[in-house]
């Protein structure tokens, strides 16, 4: 790791050793304010605060580490950022020579959503980042995988997969498996996700099988396609830096660019159909399916073009149910309007309550 460090960026480094510091990590020489007293008596621990610090003191501070489980920690790290560097490199050099799929990476990687929604805590035990390599072959790759998962409510309040699906570009089913969630689950969230108890009762998959199974999908530099596919990154941790989201490449004409499109409405738009029925539940491998047959579409009938803005079709007593997850089920949409009167629009009162159950 030693070289992979003198080559790293100070930005990363700052962040390895706040991290290190986030996590309560000590090397050889302690903590990083134990290190800072021994290393430079001058300035001693006063100044902490590792942005300020020289580049051969954040250096020499993580090669004090030789433990397994830190080295792993700090590999990670350095991986991620040379994934999205590696991708950020191609996008400088490749104008003018991108092929239309590398375009599509570029408009995702631009998208002003793009930093917030794909900052993942990858660094985090359970994470997995997928490893992209410099060489033109790899990062040249125009295979692609569309994947899309089903997560249900754990008891600890987190969100579990239960199901995740990935198709190649010519729709082939690559991966269709349940998965048993990491804790107990309080709500299957049935009406959504389709997957009830019984069917995970005999499931042997777990998140890091299916993390076997995408690395290996991934290892020759696919390209992975997704709606909003930072959720499903986020419910498989997998951080990988070559994708395309097709909530991110497709806009509406005279629509603010944070008004992303629904799944649904592209499917209408775009493929004529409805990818989803009213009060049917989600069907994964079809949201797989979608998402790829929208990125086609985009390839084929051109990159730039804004599609007409409609109205999502979700009823507006549906909406606080969509987007206000940790609310109790049985807390009427009444309820929710007195805790908030007046004559306001859902979009402000689900705004106003998720600031209010922010703070609570």
């Amino acid at each position: 790791m030693d070289n992979s460090l003198v080559n790293a960026e100070k930005e990363v480094l700052v962040e390895m050793v706040k991290l290190a510091q986030k996590r309560g990590l000590e090397g050889s020489k302690g903590s990083w304010k134990d290190f800072l007293s021994t290393y430079d008596r001058k300035l001693g621990p006063s100044l902490s605060d590792p942005s300020r610090r020289p580049v051969d003191t954040l250096v020499s501070f993580l090669k004090t580490f030789s433990k397994e489980e830190d080295l792993k920690f700090f590999a990670k790290i350095l991986q991620c950022y040379a994934n999205r560097k590696v991708v950020e490199d191609f996008k400088t050099k490749s104008h003018g020579k991108e092929s239309p799929e590398q375009r599509l990476i570029r408009f995702t990687l631009e998208h002003p959503q793009y930093p917030l929604d794909y900052s993942f805590p990858s660094h985090e035990e359970g994470w997995m980042v997928t490893k992209i390599r410099q060489k033109s072959k790899f990062t040249r790759s125009n295979a692609m995988l569309a994947v899309d998962c089903e997560m249900v409510l754990c008891e600890d309040g987190t969100e579990g997969l239960v199901r995740v699906c990935v198709v190649d570009r010519n729709l082939q089913v690559k991966l269709n498996e349940l998965v048993k969630p990491h804790t107990a689950v309080v709500d299957y969230r049935t009406e959504i996700t389709g997957v009830c108890a019984k069917d995970l009762d005999e499931t042997a998959s777990s998140l890091v099988d299916i993390q076997r199974s995408m690395k290996k999908l991934l290892s020759h530099g696919a390209i992975l396609v997704g709606h909003s596919l930072h959720n499903d990154l986020k419910a498989l941790k997998l951080d990988h830096a070559r994708v395309i989201d097709t909530a991110f490449i497709y806009k509406y004409e005279n629509q603010p660019i944070n008004r992303r499109p629904s799944l649904n409405n592209l499917c209408k738009s775009i493929l004529g159909y409805e990818v989803r029925q009213k009060d049917a539940p989600h069907n994964c491998l079809d949201d797989a399916s979608a998402a790829m047959k929208l990125v086609l579409a985009k390839l084929e009938q051109g990159l730039d073009d804004a599609i007409p803005f409609v109205h999502d079709d979700v009823p507006e007593n549906e909406m606080a149910k969509l987007l206000l997850h940790r609310i109790p089920t049985d807390v009427s949409i009444e309820e929710l309007n007195r805790i908030i009167p007046g004559e306001f629009t859902m979009e402000h009162q689900v705004q106003y309550i998720l600031l209010v159950f922010h703070f609570l």
